[in-house]
């Protein structure tokens, strides 16, 4: 029997393993000297072929053909430097060969061409053959090209310059036009530098307001030589769906709306502790609010009408502690038609199909995508700008966007997708290969672009492609004072760049925080190619990471549950154990103890080193618990490297969720009380607070787990405060229709509606929590040491309450805790309970001022929650969270 690495068949008699295509890339150039070849050995003669047109065939055991010529590569028998050996600690093993010193000057134009790597018998007949990746090549030939500081288009001293990083291209041409649809004006033949690969070209006069495009000459594996006309990578602005770059000095006044210069982002952020995030999508703000004018809907001027109820809720928000709004993505992006684009408006009962499929239909050409789909990444998205034609309405109508939320008070964060692009290859909406086909995107083993991401994975730990990410983001920290950034899927990007790109953006002259989807998974999982910049492997960079536990832990089962255990996976808030719903089954009580201890971990900031005890009544530090092989509950060094949540864009919402799970019969009032302790976990703990929009109105999108595409219909907000949007309709189909059956009596279900009652109820309720966080630091507190000693747990171990989290934190000597102790009491229980913690007995603790005024909006707890001072016993109503303190 013969067996053969990665093939699962078991062979009866010895397989010929050979190869031999020149479409793949099975071999790596680890450097500008040396190339791997997995799982081919050193026999024969190896020769890499070269054609300038891309005219090579390579049969096996036939000959070569259609070559411009070839160098003979030598057997390297030495030690692969330590820096290559760790880049491709990844691949197979295999014979390491070598250019010879005699032929290293030629390999500049090698690059240039297509070039097959053959393995020969001495009569010249195929063995093997293939093509080498060559990303390592080009970063070690090129490494000055990091050092270019002015990639794109540069206007300055009366000169107009263009410079393109294209170092495998044979030719580079810049057109420029003098109208966003018109015949291009001039054509300028570039040149290239040799020691940095980009190539330039230069006009004199100042050509701001014109518009150019790239012709890029250049052999693409698997197509051949190709001409592109492409837009710049690097491009700051463009024409109607992307078609053009747009030529523009971002410091011209001109691009500077009445006092952008003056506008400056609140000083509401010490640390990333004391961030307070809430998510919006552009769109979403304003697509359904009357009280905007109708051409400002969707768009970015939207939130430059402060009378408006939408700004007038973020600026309530923001007076009671919210400091960021997080934009979902605005740079350009390739989902939402810039003109033109429709908006249905579908009808149907409450729990029937019809709206799904309507909103399906026109989902191509309708207005609304999350934007998960990167064009250019330094470029504002042109389908929320007044016109997309004009490239310059875009940049001083996203930046009079900033100056409206300064204005309300709050910092502008940004939602950024460097890990993928929308397309790759020839693709009509790929940019970055077009242009240097086969180096921007990361590959697998075989050369096909990986895609775990969902759609086409960057490759951010190749020199020019970190570079871009870096450069981009500290455009938008510099030029339109974006304050904090949110990266998706940044487990997909390496550690090192993540560090590089902290120090660029925070040379804008003030510290930008980072934070981003800490997910481990794909081809890069477990630092298989690279540290990750990933959940439990940023410890002590300052960078935050969404934590997964607490969120699971409120809610109930995962992510991405569906099916029958959307139902009965119950969580701490809505019912497990002690209210379950029918299909729950007889859960343990354990189960709930354990989601306990999961939120207590996160409400200490996930640190570490921090002990608890848990309900087993063992005492460890969370670094030690509920890893099972994966990242533990503790994975932090200081609190600002985790972000809490409980709700953010993917997946059903808060109430959407807890539709589901509590029992049918749950009243309105109890499902609202039931959100607000949901959103409590978030404001109570330690570390970096984020909040969906619309969590505070009980917001709804009909059950849908992934509304990415489901247009206004199901993503509506609405700042009425009378509708949430739950009941328009079953979700769409293309991931909900395995639920649908369980998602029709429940939509169809009239008390799960809530009114204008329990909006406002939740609406207020949420902001005097925001009021509690804000107004001290003993919810924000700076470092792990302070969490650890100032931070004390009550009510662990076996003989807990299980439905009461309790904690205090001690405010002795701690700038700005404007309290000497603060203790919280959540019940998540159906019934009253009391926690007597004796060694608080006689400290004076009283209700909260927020929750005790007669302005409180938990008239509940102002009038039930209550603390015995001769005992040391807490009462907390029903489906409460009450705040203690002692002045």
């Amino acid at each position: 029997m013969w067996l053969v690495q990665g093939d699962a068949t078991v062979y009866t008699a010895k397989p010929d393993t050979r190869s031999a295509s020149t479409r793949d890339a099975r071999a790596f150039w680890l450097n500008k000297q040396l190339i791997q070849w997995p799982r081919v050995d050193g026999g024969g003669v190896v020769k890499l072929y070269h054609s300038a047109t891309g005219q090579i065939t390579a049969p096996l055991d036939g000959n070569v053909a259609g070559a411009d010529g070839f160098i003979t590569l030598d057997r390297f028998t030495g030690t692969v430097p330590a820096a290559a050996a760790q880049r491709f600690k990844w691949i197979d093993t295999g014979a390491v060969f070598a250019v010879k010193d005699a032929d290293a000057t030629r390999l500049p134009t090698l690059l240039k061409s297509q070039l097959v790597l053959v393995q020969e018998t001495a009569a010249g007949k195929v063995q093997n053959a293939t093509t080498a990746q060559h990303a390592a090549a080009l970063d070690d030939l090129y490494a000055a090209a990091a050092n270019v500081n002015d990639l794109g288009v540069s206007i300055s001293g009366g000169t107009t310059r263009f410079k393109l990083w294209a170092p495998t291209a044979q030719k580079v041409l810049a057109f420029t036009y003098d109208t966003a649809t018109g015949e291009a004006t001039t054509v300028d033949e570039m040149t290239m530098d040799a020691a940095t690969g980009v190539w330039s070209a230069q006009r004199t006069g100042d050509l701001s307001g014109k518009y150019y495009r790239f012709a890029v000459e250049v052999f693409a594996r698997g197509t051949g030589l190709v001409r592109n006309l492409v837009t710049d990578p690097y491009s700051i602005s463009l024409t109607t769906d992307s078609a053009r770059s747009y030529i523009a000095d971002l410091g011209a006044a001109a691009l500077k709306p009445a006092g952008w210069d003056a506008s400056a982002v609140p000083a509401k952020v010490q640390a990333s502790t004391d961030m307070v995030v809430y998510e919006l999508h552009v769109r979403d703000f304003s697509a359904s609010d009357s009280t905007v004018s109708a051409a400002n809907r969707g768009k970015y001027l939207a939130f430059t009408e402060a009378n408006s109820n939408g700004m007038k809720h973020l600026k309530a928000i923001a007076d009671a502690g919210v400091t960021d709004v997080h934009l979902l993505p605005t740079y350009d992006l390739a989902s939402i038609p810039e003109s033109g684009c429709t908006t249905p408006a579908p009808t149907g009962a409450a729990n029937t199909e019809t709206q799904q499929a309507a909103v399906t239909a026109s989902a191509g050409t309708d207005c609304f995508n999350w934007g998960y789909d990167p064009w250019h990444y330094n470029a504002p998205e042109g389908s929320y700008a007044s016109t997309a034609a004009d490239g310059a309405k875009r940049i001083l109508e996203f930046r009079q966007m900033v100056m409206g939320l300064h204005a309300a008070g709050l910092r502008v964060g940004m939602d950024v997708v460097y890990n993928h692009t929308t397309a790759s290859g020839q693709n009509a909406k790929s940019v970055l290969d077009r242009i240097v086909p086969g180096y921007y995107h990361r590959l697998d083993a075989s050369g096909a672009v990986t895609n775990s991401t969902c759609c086409d994975n960057t490759a951010t730990e190749h020199l020019m492609m970190g570079k871009l990410m870096i450069d981009s983001a500290a455009l938008w920290a510099k030029e339109y004072k974006i304050a904090s950034f949110r990266f998706d899927l940044m487990g997909h990007q390496p550690r090192g760049v993540m560090e590089q790109l902290q120090t660029r953006v925070n040379a804008a002259g003030r510290p930008v925080q980072l934070f981003g989807e800490g997910w481990n998974f794909g081809e890069v999982i477990n630092g298989t190619r690279f540290a990750q910049a990933a959940q439990g492997g940023l410890a002590g960079s300052g960078i935050g990471t969404f934590g997964d536990k607490m969120r699971d832990a409120v809610r109930g089962g995962g992510c991405c549950d569906s099916g029958s255990r959307l139902v009965s996976n119950q969580g701490f808030i809505n019912g497990l154990w002690y209210d379950p719903n029918p299909s729950a089954g007889n859960r343990p009580l354990n189960d709930l103890r354990w989601y306990g201890d999961l939120i207590k971990g996160a409400l200490a900031g996930s640190i570490a080193d921090y002990t608890l005890t848990t309900h087993w009544d063992a005492t460890l530090q969370l670094k030690n618990l509920g890893g099972d092989g994966g990242v533990p509950v503790g994975y932090a060094l200081q609190p600002g490297e985790v972000v809490n949540y409980v709700e953010n864009h993917d997946n059903q919402t808060l109430f959407d969720v807890n539709a589901m799970k509590l029992p049918a019969a749950t009243s309105k009032d109890d499902r609202a009380r039931v959100q607000l302790l949901g959103v409590a976990t978030v404001a109570l703990a330690q570390g970096t607070a984020y909040f969906h929009a619309g969590v505070d109105t009980l917001r709804s999108k009909s059950l849908d787990r992934n509304s990415y595409d489901s247009g206004d219909w199901f993503n509506k907000l609405d700042w009425t405060y009378t509708d949430n949007n739950f009941g328009v309709g079953l979700p769409r189909a293309a991931d909900n229709q395995n639920t649908w059956d369980l998602m029709r009596p429940v939509l169809a279900n009239a008390d799960i509606k809530p009114t204008a009652i329990e909006i406002a109820w939740m609406r207020d309720a949420f902001r005097d929590l925001l009021k509690i966080r804000s107004g001290t630091t003993l919810l924000r507190l700076r470092t792990a040491a302070d969490i650890q000693q100032r931070l004390q747990f009550h009510n662990l171990g076996s003989n807990q309450l299980p439905t009461v989290i309790a904690a205090t934190v001690d405010g002795t000597g701690y700038t700005g805790a404007n309290h000497r102790k603060l203790t919280y009491v959540m019940n998540v229980g159906t019934t009253a309970q009391t926690l007597t913690v004796p060694a608080l007995a006689g400290q004076g603790y009283v209700l909260h001022p927020v929750q005790a005024a007669a302005t409180a909006a938990d008239r509940r707890v102002a009038t039930e929650a209550r603390f015995d001072n001769a005992t040391g016993a807490f009462t907390v109503p029903a489906r409460s969270v009450a705040v203690f303190v002692v002045n």
